[in-house]
């Protein structure tokens, strides 16, 4: 009977610790939730995206070669050259894969500088409110971190060269013009689109199961959301 009387005491008190409103928090606590929320988001969504496969292997994200050249692809793969497509396909999207990993410092730096307005504006949001905060403060910096590691990754396998010879054999086809886009760039944008649409599933996955989170804290902001 005590064992039973204390365990509802306790499912008392943890339902009301939720049943807060987030008018009933303070700055510090809405504030502090929150940035343990996205830097917690931003470890695992960097984390799954910088792997061996996290963008390859991932069909939200992976990298396909620009619009520019599917005209060509189609071609090429109907001439039998499937293999050089899929071999530069997989070699843009490993260039993405070793960039990933510095998007963590400064996605977590963003949050640091996050002030309390920014916190209660994005709690009060939308759905990927954090994530249109991420892009807005880190998508400058995070390009120009990328963009030297993306063109490293790709001079290692010669892509660049692999690329401009597909390209060329599209234009001597006449499928497309002789000034294509920098390669390099679209995979650094299509790496940080990657980025930010991971950051928007985990944002989404805290603010749909607060009470799944492992920070009581976490837990107790979000779940004010809720009520």
């Amino acid at each position: 009977m005590h064992r039973l009387l204390a365990f509802l005491f306790v499912g008392l008190l943890s339902t009301a610790a939720y049943s807060l409103g987030l008018d009933d928090l303070t700055n510090k606590e809405a504030s502090g939730g929150l940035k343990d929320a996205l830097i917690q988001g931003a470890s695992k969504a960097v984390g799954k995206l910088g792997v061996t496969d996290g963008f390859f292997g991932n069909p939200e994200v992976k990298i396909p070669l620009p619009d520019s050249m599917k005209k060509v692809e189609k071609t090429m793969r109907m001439l039998g050259m499937g293999k050089q497509a899929d071999d530069l396909v997989l070699k843009m999207n490993r260039a993405a894969e070793a960039a990933a990993p510095e998007a963590k410092a400064l996605l977590i730096d963003s949050v640091k500088k996050m002030s309390v307005d920014d916190a209660k504006a994005i709690l009060t949001g939308g759905d990927d409110a954090a994530t249109q905060y991420f892009k807005k403060t880190t998508s400058a910096p995070m390009a120009e971190k990328f963009l030297p590691i993306v063109k490293k990754a790709t001079e290692n396998v010669q892509l660049a060269q692999q690329y401009d010879k597909f390209a060329a054999m599209g234009t001597q086809y006449g499928l497309v013009s002789k000034d294509q886009a920098n390669l390099e760039q679209y995979i650094t944008q299509k790496a940080l689109d990657g980025v930010y649409l991971m950051m928007a599933d985990e944002e989404r996955a805290i603010r749909k199961d607060p009470v799944g989170q492992t920070s009581s804290l976490i837990k107790k902001v979000f779940g004010s959301l809720i009520n």
